[in-house]
Formats: structure tokens, C-alpha cells, sequence
């Protein structure tokens, strides 16, 4: 076997690890943690892939700032930390919808030949992202711009509402 497949499974042992950790942790911020093992893990996954800028934007965006709105998100709102956890039948059924959804993902692309379409993506594929980016498809970065910034105001006003209406309850 070689060593790219030996870091393959390795990488994809760790993010499903991962993954059932989340599902089984009792608490929020070990859940939390279990899902940042799961985006490196994908990292690593698209590095073999020779895909390194969607690496780093993996592990940038939601590794980083995606998880850490997680957290915040968490520690500012009220919830039950000694919540417990019942284990019962719906563990077994979905570890079997699990096991089915891997078997028909299996069979769906055993078969498959990609060859064909396939470009060569190892050399400057972010050299190549960028002038696609910022040449095709410049409308749509700009509108996605605008969409965001509506967004970010739009929660902030909702924000404030919020604040106004707990200061006039007494």
C-alpha cells in the first residue's frame, strides 16, 4: 500500500473519529472539539487531493472562524450543561442508516470513471482559482459581497431590537 493511501485512510479514520465523537460527547465544547478534528481531517484530505487552497480555506474558515462563532455562540447563550444524554435503540439505527448510507455510496461509485473529465488541477490550481475568480465570475463575488454586508446589518439590527425589548420588561 502507499503512502498516500496509508495517509488516506489515516486522515479519513480520524474524521469519521471524529465525527462519533461529536455525536457521543456529553458536552458542548468537547463536541466542538470532535468537529475541529473533523475539518482537519478533511484538510488533510483535500492536500492529498492536491487541492491545497481549498485546504487552507478548510482549515482558515472553518476550522477557525466558523468554530469559534460555534463557541461564542455556546458560552453566550443559556443552555443546560449537566443535560444527560440517554442512549437507547436510535444509537443502533443510526449507525445502521450510517453503515447503508456508506454501502450505497460504495456501490454509486465503485464503477465510476472520471478520467475522462478530469483536468490537471496539481499545477497553480490557485494561480488558476484567482484569475477565475477575478475575471469570469467578478459579478458574482460582488454581489455575494453585497449579500453579506446586508446580512451583517440586518443582524445587527435585529440585535439591537432585541436589546430595546429586554430593557422595557420589568
Amino acid at each position: 500500500m502507499s503512502g498516500v493511501a496509508v495517509a488516506f485512510f489515516l486522515l479519513s479514520l480520524s474524521a469519521i473519529l471524529g465525527g462519533v465523537m461529536m455525536l457521543n460527547a456529553s458536552k458542548v465544547m468537547h463536541m466542538m472539539l470532535s468537529l475541529v478534528l473533523t475539518f482537519i481531517s478533511i484538510a488533510g484530505i483535500y492536500v492529498l487531493l492536491s487541492a491545497e487552497f481549498v485546504a487552507v480555506v478548510q482549515i482558515l474558515i472553518y476550522s477557525g472562524a466558523i468554530t469559534i462563532l460555534m463557541i461564542f455562540g455556546i458560552m453566550l447563550t443559556k443552555h443546560d450543561a449537566s443535560e444527560n444524554h440517554k442512549k437507547n435503540w436510535r444509537n443502533l439505527w443510526a449507525l445502521l442508516g450510517v453503515i447503508a448510507f456508506g454501502a450505497v455510496l460504495f456501490f454509486g461509485i465503485n464503477g465510476l470513471d472520471i478520467s475522462s473529465s478530469a483536468t490537471d488541477l496539481t499545477t497553480n490550481n490557485t494561480k488558476n482559482i484567482g484569475k477565475l475568480l477575478f475575471s469570469n465570475y467578478i459579478v458574482p463575488f460582488e454581489v455575494m459581497s453585497i449579500l453579506l454586508l446586508v446580512a451583517l446589518v440586518g443582524a445587527i439590527v435585529l440585535a439591537k431590537s432585541d436589546d430595546k425589548g429586554e430593557g422595557t420588561e420589568g
